[in-house]
């Protein structure tokens, strides 16, 4: 599988086709129950998502009790991420009508994958029973989706290694009679116009194995992708296991029985047991392992690295920033988002055409107002948060400059720029934390490079085959007197060019050109790539957003007249917001 630079949002049937038969994995998520729940949860798919997983997806909420949430984060997965979604749609609770907007709406934002379900009972119920007015079970919603929209969706419905837990909830064990009617309603989903099957979580892989080789002989033929959910506290494997009355060896329950007051070793337990089982899956022709992540991510981590799932990650990397979903191609971005790509996506999201190729295209949209929207709702987490990483007493500016220092140090996780430290810029975390400390206040970097391979685990995209490169490059704030002595360095080093400009809009520069190139790649029988610019508009656009975070995000934890408040405020208006760039990239 080549990445291309567009990425369409193919249905999720023929992504496993193009893969011919090369594993993937693809991550779920459920809506949480917060506010600060679903901003952690914003950051933890961001991170996630440069893992390249082929798709996430986001759960409907037990008894349909998420529903503008369900749609609110699959859009924003879609269009602020860059992430293929699939939506899961219940018949819980919800009304004709409520599926026919919700299909609507999930269109209307690019979503062109849906998860089929009949659903759970509502809270507090046992039993499932038809909302009026709505669907009996997923058969019908499959039915009404292709009646509605055609083959617009890619359908995926729920498959039962086990059988349904409506056939043995009062007995131990499903029927041969129940088994062969679950399998064949399985199969009219499918007929129906189902064109994926996920699993639900087990942990019997013989139990799979003889359902897959059941449900081919009956027909079924659209792909199958076993559901895996890591183990990730005893209390939490009981409950979920008990619920969905999971068959689980017995040897599994001895070895966690023993351990059982010990999260650190459960968890790493069930790490290699849920590894040895994947590795099981994909030798016997799983195509792929879709992760029930319960909103974590470490334990998942740790077993697509043991499966060696993670090691060709930048070679699924098409760009090195995700490129968005959309009918026309996306190629070059300029670099002053790199740490707010969320903020870049929705201050873009209307335009019709992107700069294709080369930057600077004098027909380019204009970008979208900034509001509050983008410096308050994204890339933000609770006050608690921010204050407990950068919220603390001021006494003078040095003490700002040591926490950004202490920021690149991983002393604390956050600032208003950077919502974590990216991994190229942990290779020159050191010499950036003293610059730091001197009172250069970096905000976005990336080291020199000089014919990387493509496929470089840290630097590489594009595929493999290529060379990347790379100019250094850093942006930061600094005060007047910091950027007179850095103008009056520059010219012993040729190689730099700068460009700077305060809140109030004094703008300078000694580049000569208003758009360079500070990253490229050369790959076989292509056209020279250049994904990343440093562009004067977009700088000048983008300085309004980088100054107002210094007083929306950092200042506003303070009270108005207390002198912390004052020395955000003092920075906010009279420092500069500089970028560096050397051109020398093979030994500046």
């Amino acid at each position: 599988f080549t990445p291309t630079c567009q990425a369409t949002m193919p249905k999720i049937g023929d992504r496993i086709k193009e893969l011919n038969g090369k594993p993937f994995y693809s991550f779920e998520y459920f809506p949480p129950k917060t506010p600060a729940g679903v901003s952690n949860l914003y950051e933890r798919v961001e991170r996630m998502g440069k893992l390249e997983p082929l798709f996430v997806d986001i759960t409907w909420g037990a008894g349909g009790s998420t529903t503008e949430l369900t749609l609110e984060l699959s859009s924003n997965f879609q269009q602020q991420f860059c992430l293929e979604t699939q939506m899961h749609l219940t018949c819980t609770n919800i009304s004709k009508e409520s599926v026919t907007e919700g299909l609507n709406k999930a269109r209307e934002n690019g979503i062109q994958n849906i998860l089929c379900l009949r659903g759970d009972p509502p809270l507090g119920q046992d039993k499932w029973e038809v909302t009026e007015g709505g669907f009996a079970n997923a058969v019908d919603l499959v039915r009404y989706t292709r009646e509605l929209h055609g083959d617009y969706f890619g359908i995926a419905v729920a498959g039962y290694p086990e059988g349904h837990i409506d056939h043995f909830k009062d007995t131990p064990e499903i029927s041969k009679e129940n088994y062969k009617k679950d399998l064949q309603y399985l199969k009219d989903k499918v007929d129906a116009g189902a064109d994926c099957i996920i699993t639900q979580l087990f942990y019997d892989v013989d139990i799979y194995e003889q359902w897959i080789k059941d449900l081919r002989e009956i027909g079924i033929t659209v792909p199958v992708i076993p559901g895996i959910m890591p183990i990730n506290t005893y209390g939490g494997f009981q409950r979920m296991t008990g619920f969905c009355k999971t068959k689980v060896p017995q040897h599994v329950w001895d070895a966690l029985e023993a351990i059982k007051d010990n999260d650190e070793a459960v968890k790493a337990y069930g790490v290699q047991l849920v590894s040895d089982m994947c590795k099981r899956l994909i030798a016997g022709g799983a195509p792929g392992l879709h992760m029930y992540t319960l909103n974590l991510e470490k334990s998942v981590i740790e077993i697509l690295n043991n499966l060696g799932m993670l090691d060709e990650t930048a070679q699924r990397r098409a760009l090195p920033w995700r490129p968005r979903i959309a009918k026309n191609p996306e190629n070059v971005r300029p670099i002053f988002w790199a740490n707010r790509p969320r903020s870049y996506m929705s201050r873009t999201r209307n335009w019709d055409d992107f700069p294709n190729g080369r930057w600077g295209d004098a027909r380019s949209p204009a970008y979208g107002e900034l509001n509050n929207y983008h410096l308050g709702d994204l890339h933000t987490v609770d006050e608690a948060d921010r204050k407990s990483s950068y919220g603390q007493e001021l006494s003078a500016v040095q003490d700002v400059y040591d926490l950004f220092g202490k920021f690149l140090t991983g002393q604390i996780k956050r600032l208003p720029w950077c919502a974590h430290l990216e991994e190229e810029t942990s290779e020159i975390k050191t010499p950036l934390s003293k610059v730091c400390e001197l009172g250069f206040l970096t905000i976005n970097s990336q080291p020199a490079i000089n014919a990387k391979p493509s496929d470089d685990a840290t630097h590489g995209w594009g595929g493999p085959g290529g060379l990347v490169y790379q100019k250094g490059y850093v942006e930061f704030f600094c005060s007047p007197a910091h950027f007179a002595a850095l103008k009056e360095a520059l010219p012993q080093r040729p190689s730099m060019q700068y460009s700077a400009v305060n809140s109030k809009g004094d703008f300078q520069t000694s580049a000569k050109s208003k758009v360079v190139a500070v990253t490229w790649g050369v790959f076989p029988d292509q056209e020279i790539k250049q994904p990343t610019v440093v562009d004067q508009e977009s700088f000048l656009v983008w300085k309004d957003e980088a100054f107002a975070l210094w007083l929306k995000q950092w200042k506003a934890l303070y009270p108005e007249d207390s002198k912390s408040a004052g020395i955000i405020q003092e920075i906010h208006d009279t420092y500069y917001l500089v970028t560096v760039v050397d051109n020398d990239f093979t030994s500046g």
